[in-house]
């Protein structure tokens, strides 16, 4: 390296500096890669799209194809419901016999086997003689006491019962207080009967909705 003239420097031996190429080239240049970039990118988007809605389409078929086995399987169900028409209606009678039985017998009390307990209550010397009922229907609802004491009632028994011997009412009472169902009950008149030497007594018992047989109950419900 030396110098050549004041202020210049020459050097010898290394690389050329001078590059003829018109500007226009590298414009072209780095257009050229440009666009490459953008169709690059362009192709990639492309292909994305085409991957989204290739997939898209699949998962539409595979909905659709769901959707017809649904509706063939919901068509075979109805199908095979029609075949169970006449099984329901017979159903739907048996429910209506049902409700019936239950409204029917909603009031009923098995005065056999309670006139066989009130009989039970009584000493071995005294017998039942007579028997009135009142009671309750489905349909009507049973008078109930006015007096504060009375309490609710769903039936009345009226009985004459006989005796050898004095009859102790008060401890019939007791006795018949332990009746399921049991009210409340009122001694009526003792008379003795000259002819037979029989003492007659008239009790008036009251029972409530304890004492129902209950017969078409469905347990659980």
């Amino acid at each position: 390296m030396s110098r050549a003239g004041k202020g210049v420097l020459l050097v010898i031996g290394g690389e050329p500096r001078v590059d003829l190429l018109p500007p226009e080239i590298y414009k072209d240049r780095s257009a050229g890669v440009l666009r490459r970039r953008i169709l690059i990118g362009v192709v990639g988007v492309i292909a994305i799209v085409m991957v989204g809605s290739g997939a898209s389409t699949v998962l539409a078929i595979q909905a659709q194809g769901q959707l017809a086995d649904e509706q063939n399987r919901t068509a075979a169900l109805l199908a095979e419901q029609t075949k169970y028409v006449e099984v329901r209606s017979v159903q739907a009678h048996v429910n209506l016999v049902q409700a019936a039985q239950q409204v029917g017998v909603s009031t009923e009390i098995d005065w056999k086997k309670y006139l066989d307990s009130v009989q039970a209550t009584l000493p071995s010397t005294v017998a039942i003689d007579t028997v009135k009922l009142d009671f309750a229907s489905p349909i009507s609802a049973y008078a109930q006491p006015t007096a504060p004491l009375q309490g609710a009632r769903v039936g009345t028994v009226t009985f004459t019962a006989r005796s050898a011997v004095l009859p102790d009412v008060p401890t019939w009472l007791n006795a018949l207080a332990t009746l399921p169902g049991f009210a409340d009950a009122l001694p009526g008149s003792v008379t003795l009967d000259a002819a037979t030497n029989v003492y007659k007594v008239e009790i008036t018992m009251h029972v409530n909705d304890s004492a129902y047989a209950k017969r078409f109950t469905t347990v659980g419900k």
